[in-house]
């Protein structure tokens, strides 16, 4: 699903150029706010990678998969209707396994979708799961720290 952001009004002339001609009916959605940020994005693979490392049966790859479809999925369904339908139609069929499988080889886009709020929602579930069951995520201040020497 394509998306853009609009930050200010030539943006919206350059999606309506986007439109013009495309072959009808176009079915199109919005969410207020910007997409995700990069120090958010930053900070959910390190998260991912902290994860594996614990929990020792799970990759990288899993891990991401698992936390997209048990706190991002429900996340975007609840807010966009588009991706709710189209969710249910793509993968409704499938088990909690198999669903998690198909994410992971897929990349099916879910929280490439999320905006700075459903991220941030994304994320504080994660912390939530993982360092109420005693595991150690990197903090997001050390994050920033870190980032001023590379």
């Amino acid at each position: 699903m394509p998306t853009m952001i609009i930050r200010n009004p030539d943006n919206i002339k350059a999606l309506a150029a986007r439109l013009e001609g495309r072959k009808l009916p176009l079915t199109v959605s919005w969410a207020q706010g910007a997409i995700r940020s990069n120090m958010q994005n930053r900070l959910a693979q390190r998260w991912f990678a902290d994860i594996a490392r614990q929990v020792g049966d799970m990759t990288h790859a899993e891990v991401r998969a698992d936390c997209k479809v048990t706190f991002g999925v429900p996340i975007m369904a609840e807010e966009n209707d588009a991706f709710r339908q189209t969710w249910a139609e793509t993968f409704g069929a499938l088990n909690y396994q198999a669903m998690r499988k198909a994410v992971e080889v897929l990349e099916p886009p879910v929280t490439r979708l999320m905006n700075v709020k459903q991220m941030s929602e994304f994320m504080d579930a994660i912390q939530r799961h993982y360092g109420g069951a005693g595991m150690f995520l990197t903090d997001p201040e050390s994050l920033k720290y870190e980032e001023e020497f590379v």
